[in-house]
Order: C-alpha cells, then sequence, then structure tokens
C-alpha cells in the first residue's frame, strides 16, 4: 500500500512501499529547444528529454525562453502528484479489463479551468468524483465485475486545436488559438492568448489540490456503502435515473445487512474506501517532462503528473515528439484511434510504445463516431488479434459526435454517444474480444450542453447553462443514463 507523503516543492520525493522506502528522483531539466528534424532510431537511448530532437506537433511557441526555463526548473524541483507503486497498481487492473476481468470507466472535463475551479472551490472535483463512484456502482452492481475509475482531473489542461490560429466573429483580429488554461487564455484578447509559462505552475498547483481533495474523498468515509443512500448529486434525485440509483442503492444496503448478520466483515477498506486514479492527454511535454521522476528502486521512469496519460489522436505521428516521450515511461497509457488511423501506423504504434507487449500498458481508446464503428474497429481487432498483442479496448464516444447547434452552440446528441458505444460492445462481442471501458466527458454540473436523454434537452436548452470553455460535456443525469445502459448491455455479454 502506497503511503502518501504530500505535495509541494522539494528536490525529492519518497515513496513508501511494503516497508521500503523508494526515491523518486528528479529527472534532467533541459529547457525547450529549438524543433529539430528526427534522426536517431527507435533503438536509441531514451531520455526524459529526448522527445526535444524530434518533429512536434500542438506545442506552442513561448515568447519568453528565460522564464520557460525558470518554470520548468520550478515543477523539476517539485514532489511528484501520483507515484510508480499506484501507476503499477493501476496498469495490472486494466490489463484485467483487458481480459474481461474488470471495466475501465474514465470521465471528466474536456479541459480543467482556473475560472470554474475558483468559481466552485472544489464543489464542482466532488460532484464529478460522486457521479464516476454512481456510475461505477450502477456498473459493478449490473456486470458484477470490479470497475476501475479514472478521472479526466488533475492535469486535463491542455487540448489540441486544428488550427495554431483564430479570427474574431467580425473577421478582423486574429489571434493565437485557446489551448487551454495551462497555456493561454479563453478571452479573445492578445494577453489573454498570449501563451504564458506561469500558467504550467498554476495549472500543477490546482491539480495538487484537485489530487488531495481526490484523495481525501476516496479514503476518509465519503465513499462508504454503509451510507450509499448519501452518495448522490441533490440535482438527479428528482429524475428517473436517480430513482433507479436509489433501487440499486436499497439492494447494496440489503445485502451489507444481511453479512453482517451472518458475522462477514462489512467494515473493511473493500466496502469503506475506493481506488481512484487521474489521468489527461500528454500534449504540452515541457510540463510532463518537467514532472518525470526515476524510481530508483526499478530504474524506470514514470511521469509523475498522473496515473495514466494519453496520447492524442493529432499527435500520434510514430517519429513524433509526442511518441518519443511516452516510449520512455512506465505510466499505462492511452492511445487515440481515429478513423485516419492505418493499420501499418498502428502497429509501429504498439512496436514502439510496449515492444515487451506487457498486458495494461496500452489502452486503445476507439474515436470514430457514430455509424462508423463497424468500418473501422474490426480492422483494428483483427489487426491486434493476428499479432498477438496485448491491449485493453475503450470506447471514446464524445469526440467522433461534436456538431453545431442552430443557434451555433457545439454541442453532442445523446443518441450519437450511446448509439457508439452500443456498437463498440456488439463489435467485441460478435469478435470475441473484450470491451473493456468507455471514456467520456461528463461532468457533475447541471449543465446544458449536450441534447437528448431522458430529460430531453433540447437545442433551445442549450443557453440555460452552457458553461465549458472547451467542448461539451454530458451533465450527471445524462451520464449516469449512459451508465445504466452499458449496464444492461454489458451484463448480457
Amino acid at each position: 500500500m502506497v503511503a502518501f507523503v504530500g505535495v509541494g516543492t522539494g528536490v525529492k520525493a519518497l515513496q513508501v512501499r511494503r516497508g521500503r522506502v523508494v526515491r523518486m528522483v528528479a529527472a534532467p531539466e533541459t529547457p525547450v529547444s529549438a524543433k529539430k528534424s528526427a534522426g536517431a532510431g527507435r533503438s536509441r537511448l531514451w531520455t526524459p528529454d529526448a522527445w526535444r530532437s524530434m518533429p512536434i506537433r500542438q506545442v506552442p511557441d513561448y515568447p519568453d525562453a528565460d522564464k520557460l526555463r525558470e518554470v520548468e526548473q520550478r515543477l523539476a524541483k517539485s514532489l511528484p502528484l501520483v507515484f510508480s507503486g499506484e501507476c503499477e497498481r493501476l496498469k495490472a487492473s486494466i490489463a484485467k479489463a483487458g481480459r474481461g476481468e474488470a471495466f475501465v470507466l474514465q470521465g471528466g472535463d474536456c479541459a480543467e479551468s482556473f475560472s470554474e475551479f475558483e468559481k466552485y472551490g472544489g464543489e464542482n472535483i466532488r460532484n464529478t468524483f460522486t457521479l464516476l463512484i454512481q456510475m461505477s456502482i450502477v456498473m459493478m452492481y449490473g456486470t458484477s465485475r470490479p470497475v476501475v475509475k479514472i478521472g479526466r482531473m488533475a492535469g486535463q489542461f491542455a487540448k489540441p486545436r486544428s488550427s495554431p490560429f483564430e479570427k474574431s466573429k467580425n473577421k478582423e483580429l486574429e489571434l493565437p488559438s485557446y489551448r487551454g488554461d495551462m497555456i493561454n487564455g479563453p478571452d479573445f484578447t492578445r494577453d489573454e492568448r498570449l501563451p504564458d509559462p506561469e500558467r504550467m505552475w498554476q495549472a500543477f498547483m490546482q491539480s495538487t489540490a484537485t489530487i488531495n481533495l481526490l484523495r481525501t474523498l476516496a479514503t476518509g468515509g465519503y465513499l462508504d456503502l454503509r451510507r450509499i443512500h448519501e452518495i448522490n448529486l441533490e440535482f438527479v434525485n428528482g429524475t428517473d435515473q436517480g430513482a433507479r440509483f436509489r433501487e440499486f442503492a436499497n439492494s447494496i444496503s440489503s445485502a451489507i445487512k444481511f453479512m453482517h448478520a451472518v458475522g462477514l466483515q462489512t467494515d473493511s477498506p473493500m466496502i469503506r474506501q475506493a481506488e481512484f486514479y487521474v489521468s489527461h492527454e500528454a500534449l504540452l511535454l515541457p510540463y510532463e517532462e518537467a514532472l518525470t521522476r526515476l524510481d530508483e528502486q526499478t530504474g524506470k521512469y514514470y511521469a509523475t503528473s498522473g496515473h495514466f496519460i494519453w496520447l492524442g489522436d493529432r499527435t500520434r505521428q510514430p517519429e513524433g515528439a509526442h511518441v518519443e516521450f511516452l516510449r520512455g515511461i512506465a505510466n499505462p497509457i492511452g492511445v487515440k484511434c481515429g478513423p485516419t488511423l492505418s493499420e501499418s501506423d498502428l502497429m509501429e504504434l504498439l512496436d514502439i510504445l510496449n515492444p515487451d507487449n506487457e498486458p495494461g500498458r496500452i489502452t486503445l481508446i476507439t474515436r470514430v463516431g457514430a455509424g462508423n464503428v463497424r468500418e473501422h474497429l474490426p480492422r483494428f481487432i483483427e489487426l491486434v488479434e493476428r499479432e498477438g498483442r496485448n491491449v485493453t479496448w475503450s470506447c471514446d464516444a464524445m469526440h467522433g459526435n461534436t456538431e453545431s447547434s442552430p443557434a451555433g452552440y457545439k454541442t453532442r446528441n445523446f443518441n450519437n454517444i450511446y448509439s457508439e458505444v452500443q456498437d463498440f460492445i456488439a463489435t467485441h462481442m460478435e469478435m470475441g474480444t473484450n470491451p473493456g471501458g468507455i471514456h467520456l466527458e461528463m461532468t457533475g454540473q447541471n449543465v446544458t450542453e449536450c441534447v437528448g436523454g431522458m430529460m430531453e434537452l433540447g437545442h433551445e436548452n442549450l443557453a440555460e447553462r452552457y458553461e465549458t470553455g472547451c467542448d461539451p460535456r454530458l451533465n450527471a443525469s445524462q451520464a449516469l443514463e449512459l451508465a445504466f445502459l452499458v449496464s444492461e448491455m454489458m451484463s448480457r455479454s
């Protein structure tokens, strides 16, 4: 069991693991250099800064190189947000999902924001955490499988963009695109859109507060299943989904009471606590490198910015900088697989990122859009099965289903999200492989950003509480409804 020793500033961090002290040592500190062409082969020795010699996409040009270097050095001297033992436990759990022995539920904000954190004071984090726990209880109850809970939290501050610049609505002013609060600001002004290295430090400090809150919620009795009726969100209580969850809660309470009556232990950590992990896209490599640490016990490097980090659909070039960075860290990692991913590139990525074919190391997260699953998922599965590769399959049913409302809001239709998940699960069942998880953009807030669902939100409702600074998220009612639907589908497998 890992003992947390806090997060703050300092040169080294200690991890206590089964009575041993393991030193997590800061990786070499190197400022961002000019972009260089890829010249070295994949077999060369890896270092945390090796990505700097590779072609790179989706990284901003910082105007103040000295400030960037100072922030990187500050981060490199900070204690890690997560520890190697936690990453390895998550990897083992993801491997079980790949074998059909568990299911991965990964969800959270499209992009975390500084203003929302300040506005809600952590209440938004608690609500999303509560929602993920509710969803996991529904899935565990329906499928009789453990659910691996991973939040898109404590690091999901940067977003890839299709263009480095965008124009104002009157087309007269062109500024750098908003890339997430870790890089620049959302307001359409020159000052806000200027990439600022200090934002990396602010993101780190907010991630520190977030992960400490999540640890408290996960281990401090908040999740005690003996009080399962208290694990609910206020605005979901009056919905059909809330009523169904209360039925599940009644059944679980009865089961726990029965266990207690016959003398079985009901105060174990398995009932009082929950394992919860954090994740984000590994997009801003100066930040990731600065938080990379060497575990001296094993000789492996870990990205200590999160337990699980993933490679985006726009940054998965086999000879690119992001792949180079991810190949050298020992964390479990995800690879977003969009419709443009070729079989040859997928196999090359698996060769580079998991040469030892380690179970739990790679999660392939498909994101092809409703109506396209039958075209693309079978070719991915056939390749992986033919080559005997160990992967865990997950479905991102959000990013391929974005559309515009008549009023110009970016939105998603619940029916399309459900359709993609449904085809994902059905395809795996038909091909004899395991649907290992789902990956969602969602929030515990009562927002109106996605249309559809049992609450029948329409385009006319979007303006009521449209709060996202990036992509639309499922609200708690829609996310819980999807959990029930997935549970029903999986129970038939």
